[in-house]
């Protein structure tokens, strides 16, 4: 009875180990993969990616090439946002704060004044000048936020019927965005003030 762990002879192992001649390489499909004990041909390097820099960057230049790619991520960001502005219905949220002027956008100035001015070496009319003007700005700000989500819900549920986008998120969403500057909001407006959404 012949032994189950025994070797294979050397001349079945030099058949397994032949040479691909260039005929069956160009003959065989591109996915193909040769067999064990056979030599793996050779890829091509037609479309392979460049080669990185041949010599290493020195500090002032990785400096630049670090700027570089923020400034161009940043510059993306300004234009596209990032993933939580992606979306049919917060394009519309952002439509709707972006065409109309906010109270919001007063309301950081608005605060700084108040703090100023209801320091305690302050006249106590400008104290009291300075709490009518925060209570004022406060019910602006919620004033305004209502009816930004008012306007947002009506024109979700019509534009949208089937949406999953919980109201909520979308509310507060428009709420941040309606208290900043409108030079500073990322993604950049694309309507005009007074525009129609």
């Amino acid at each position: 009875m012949p032994s189950l762990f025994r070797r294979k002879s050397s001349d079945l192992v030099d058949e397994a180990v032949s040479s691909v001649t260039a005929e069956e390489t160009a003959e065989r499909s591109r996915g193909y993969t040769p067999a064990k004990g056979r030599e793996t041909p050779k890829r091509p390097t037609v479309g392979r990616r460049p080669a990185g820099p041949s010599r290493p960057l020195t500090k002032e230049e990785e400096r630049e090439r670090r700027r570089q790619l923020r400034t161009e991520a940043a510059s993306e960001f300004r234009r596209e946002g990032g993933p939580r502005d992606r979306g049919p219905e917060r394009l519309l949220a952002r439509n709707v704060v972006d065409s109309r002027r906010t109270v919001g956008t007063w309301f950081f100035g608005g605060a700084l004044i108040v703090l100023i001015g209801s320091n305690a070496a302050m006249p106590p009319v400008v104290r009291l000048v300075s709490n009518v003007l925060w209570g004022a700005l406060a019910l602006g700000v919620v004033v305004d936020s209502v009816l930004i989500c008012r306007k947002i819900s009506r024109l979700v549920r019509e534009r949208f019927p089937k949406t999953d986008q919980r109201m909520g998120s979308l509310f507060l969403y428009a709420i941040m965005r309606s208290i900043t500057f409108r030079r500073m909001r990322a993604p950049a407006p694309q309507v005009k003030l007074g525009d129609k959404v």
